[in-house]
């Protein structure tokens, strides 16, 4: 009979050993996802020269992110990964804009293949004409799309790459177009030129993040 009462202890005594262990696993397991959400996401802003190409009040959404304008993309929660292989294209806001009028948006690398030695700039990301003034303020970027978004990819070991915003006002029964030159290549964009003969002047607004490869 007492042998039985011991076994029946031991058994007990391992039942509650078990419990433990399984709630300091779970107890533990709750910390380390608390902890890599707390880790600390410091959003640094540009300065000196970079943080001049920033006017006007062009606002660039990502999810979770918010506005990047004029801001390092931090490597914190692969968020350069996630930019670079997940999310699409941001919203765009402007809320100065005209309602009556329209609008030219360029997305555009200067740093290809990097910022020491562009030999391929500008490369195109997107371009999109045709935007009214009335979804801007609203953030709802529609009009005639000349390049579908591309994702920031700064190569490997290329360093820190600009993607440059610049909204410009349209002119008015202005036809724009790429020629069949520039729509086949992304690469060696002459920017300028296309802003020089389509007479779009100088920007109205323009911002920009800096970011570089997830790996770096």
């Amino acid at each position: 009979m007492q042998e039985k009462r011991m076994d029946r202890m031991k058994v007990q005594v391992a039942v509650l050993l078990a419990m433990g262990l399984v709630g300091i696993a779970a107890w533990k397991s709750k910390t380390l996802q608390h902890s890599e959400f707390m880790e600390t996401c410091d959003f640094e802003k540009l300065d000196g020269p970079d943080s001049e190409f920033c006017q006007g009040d062009l606002q660039v959404f990502y999810p979770e992110l918010g506005d990047i304008g004029c801001t390092y993309i931090p490597k914190c929660h692969q968020y350069r990964k996630r930019i670079t292989k997940e999310w699409r294209n941001p919203e765009i806001k402007y809320p100065q804009a005209e309602k009556n009028k329209n609008y030219v948006l360029i997305m555009a690398d200067p740093d290809a293949p990097s910022r020491s030695d562009p030999k391929f700039r500008f490369w195109r990301h997107w371009l999109v004409i045709d935007i009214k003034g009335s979804d801007l303020r609203a953030g709802r970027l529609k009009g005639h799309v000349l390049t579908d978004y591309v994702r920031p990819t700064p190569p490997s070991r290329s360093g820190y790459h600009r993607y440059q915003f610049r909204l410009y006002e349209q002119p008015a029964y202005e036809a724009i177009s790429l020629s069949p030159e520039e729509a086949a290549s992304l690469g060696s964009w002459p920017l300028e030129r296309f802003v020089e003969q389509f007479r779009l002047g100088s920007p109205v607004a323009s911002t920009q993040f800096l970011t570089q490869h997830h790996n770096d």
